[in-house]
């Protein structure tokens, strides 16, 4: 027994440790990936309703059901983290463009967290999300297993657009965090032609585009933009 044994610094150890466990944080849970700009969860959730048939023209259902679903085939976590998950895609005071269409109590502006228990609330996936699952069946996302390798999730969904700039994100993992604003999709669409057309577009030329963020706050900056001397 002895000779299969592994002698190991502590601080060797303990650093290589520290480092896996921060890496599956920011990979698995935390922060979103840059393709599709969505968390594990999220996209989970997304697609878990796109098999369910939950498009925006299908009749509402349970959310129960969907967060079932998310957690018996794709993400075996808390059902109350992933419902949160949920409500928070549904909220139009939470995302520039929700990914989830909601029926019911899913919150207000002044108290996000008064939303309805997910026995309650019915949705469906918003026509929204058509950006990310349209191009699913072309062969353009990889696909994984999933936690138990009976089903195939995908990797990334194929954006049409930029999701990370026009959702934004905000996450913390372990020793590294993100906060990214929402922006424009007309504006950040016109941006990425630009890009096609022209790559050596500057980043002046591309802010002359892209305005600044654009919030789901319903107000507008009536100010001139402040420009450099």
């Amino acid at each position: 027994m002895s000779d299969m044994a592994e002698r190991l610094a502590l601080h060797e150890f303990t650093e290589n440790a520290y480092l896996n466990y921060s890496m599956y944080v920011i990979m698995d849970r935390a922060l979103p990936f840059i393709g599709d700009g969505l968390k594990p969860v999220q996209r989970r959730i997304v697609y878990a309703m796109s098999e369910l048939g939950l498009n925006a023209s299908a009749k509402f259902k349970k959310s129960a059901r969907t967060v079932g679903d998310v957690l018996g085939k794709y993400h075996p976590h808390g059902d109350s983290a992933c419902y949160e998950a949920m409500v928070l895609m549904a909220q139009p005071f939470s995302y520039r463009y929700p990914l989830v269409d909601g029926q019911g109590n899913w919150g207000a502006p002044d108290d996000p967290k008064s939303f309805a228990a997910m026995r309650y609330t019915e949705s469906r996936l918003s026509k929204y999300s058509e950006l990310l699952l349209s191009e699913l069946g072309q062969g353009t996302a990889d696909w994984v297993p999933n936690f138990d390798g009976t089903l195939q999730e995908p990797k990334m969904l194929p954006a049409r657009l930029p999701n990370i700039l026009l959702n934004g994100t905000t996450g913390i993992a372990v020793g590294m965090a993100t906060d990214i604003p929402p922006h424009n999709l007309r504006e950040v669409a016109q941006a990425a032609i630009a890009l096609i057309d022209q790559p050596k577009t500057t980043l002046d030329q591309l802010l002359d585009i892209v305005q600044g963020p654009d919030y789901p706050t319903e107000a507008e900056i009536i100010t001139s933009r402040a420009r450099d001397p």
